[in-house]
């Protein structure tokens, strides 16, 4: 029997390509119709058949209170009211930027983007005003977002949909992106020291989000650290999932080490378009007007994204058990997982820090983009609509973190894992 998304899905491919509006969500990976989505409430979403999921995409993870905050729709509502945007300063921005400041290890200034791409894409702009020089380092499987120096092996959607060209991107904005190995001490080492005086910046995901949740392996992110300042290289910390999800102060908090340039996105906005990208004084001091680096936005700023960001930070600030109680669900998800699993003969590794969790079907550890890629999609895809069938949203890609929500509650755990349990493999 035909559902309301089936028909939606219909109706979408006529008049958007490939009938969404970012790739992930077509099903590719996983096969089937994408589930089309009208409601959600605490942690769950409502299809527009009207059957309840819980949710461990939280819109790939803005929604780390749950959705339909009261003090958050509240700070929506009330801004609302009064106006939508401005194009001019808010009182919202001062104090939203006062908060980041205070929460975040290191940033002295910040400046408000809409999205983590723009983000991420200002800072390696502003790195290389800062530094003179043009190339970029990153990392393979990690994903920053869309811009063209970003796409040279990147993870997320492209993994997923299997884009193994970089259609659209000049040549030369590719010859300046070096890439190496996410964890691999030695081959960044050596990286950086063929290139290290004409690179600008080294950007990486402190803790991967797009191949799956991946760590770095002890002492590895101090060993950016004390590469990029030898080189005298802008070191930047892609904390667009990790930012207010792991720590008050994110990845940086989380594992001691200070960026010169740290770019946020998802929580910052409480789960409406935003992102930000700030650092130190030295360095954000070269974006206009103050310097001759160029950065503008006419929604910059948004005041209802201002709004329900300032509202979700300041409930995280003051409520710092929060990230215990998140850590702590996440584990028992781990736990129980790992149990139904185990009987089932099927070789998998689980990854989880904090509230970020990932289950790969493969036989060794995942620590770069090379192992992740490892693991048996088929079998995933089995997982996928076994656990859609019985109510339960796992991101629609092998390739991508899950997130747990606050609102989670220990029954939707244990739900969850009892759906595990009864997975045939």
């Amino acid at each position: 029997m035909a559902t309301r998304s089936d028909q939606l899905f219909i109706e979408a491919q006529n008049v958007i390509p490939g009938g969404v509006n970012s790739p992930v969500r077509a099903f590719r990976q996983v096969g089937g119709t994408p589930v089309f989505m009208q409601s959600a409430q605490g942690a769950y979403l409502f299809d527009e058949d009207g059957k309840r999921y819980i949710d461990y995409i939280n819109s790939w993870g803005p929604m780390i209170l749950g959705h339909g905050h009261p003090e958050v729709v509240k700070a929506i509502q009330q801004q609302a009211q009064r106006a939508v945007s401005f194009g001019a300063p808010t009182e919202l921005e001062v104090r939203m930027a006062e908060l980041v400041v205070k929460m975040v290890p290191g940033l002295q200034l910040v400046r408000f983007v809409n999205s983590g791409t723009e983000a991420c894409m200002s800072a390696i702009r502003l790195a290389r005003g800062f530094t003179g020089r043009s190339r970029i380092i990153k990392f393979e499987g990690h994903y920053h977002g869309h811009a063209d120096s970003f796409l040279k092996k990147a993870g997320s959607g492209m993994a997923t949909l299997g884009i193994k060209v970089n259609a659209g991107i000049p040549t030369a904005v590719l010859e300046d992106t070096l890439v190496t190995s996410f964890n691999d001490f030695e081959a960044i080492e050596n990286l950086v020291h063929l290139h290290g005086n004409e690179t600008a910046c080294l950007i990486v995901e402190p803790v991967a989000g797009n191949m799956g949740c991946v760590l770095p392996k002890p002492g590895y992110l101090q060993h950016l650290r004390q590469l990029c300042d030898h080189f005298g290289i802008v070191l930047i910390f892609d904390e667009v999932m990790t930012g207010f999800r792991l720590a008050k102060g994110g990845a940086q908090e989380q594992f001691g080490v200070q960026a010169d340039l740290v770019t946020f996105g998802k929580i910052i906005g409480g789960g409406l378009p935003v992102g930000a990208f700030g650092g130190k004084k030295e360095i954000m001091s070269k974006i206009a007007p103050l310097g001759e680096v160029y950065q503008a936005g006419t929604l910059s700023g948004n005041p209802l994204a201002m709004a329900a960001g300032l509202a979700t930070l300041a409930i995280l600030n003051d409520n710092p058990l929060i990230y215990k109680q998140l850590e702590g669900k996440t584990e028992q998800l781990k736990i129980g997982i790992t149990k139904a699993l185990s009987k089932k003969g099927i070789p998998f590794r689980i990854n989880q820090i904090g509230s970020m969790i990932s289950v790969h079907f493969c036989e060794s550890d995942v620590v770069d983009f090379t192992t992740a890629s490892l693991g048996n999609n088929d079998t995933f895809k089995r997982l996928f609509h076994h656990m859609l069938k019985q109510g339960v949203y796992l991101p629609p890609s092998p390739f991508e973190s899950w997130f747990v929500s606050h609102s989670l509650r220990p029954e939707d755990v244990q739900y969850t894992v009892d759906c595990f349990s009864s997975f045939e493999g």
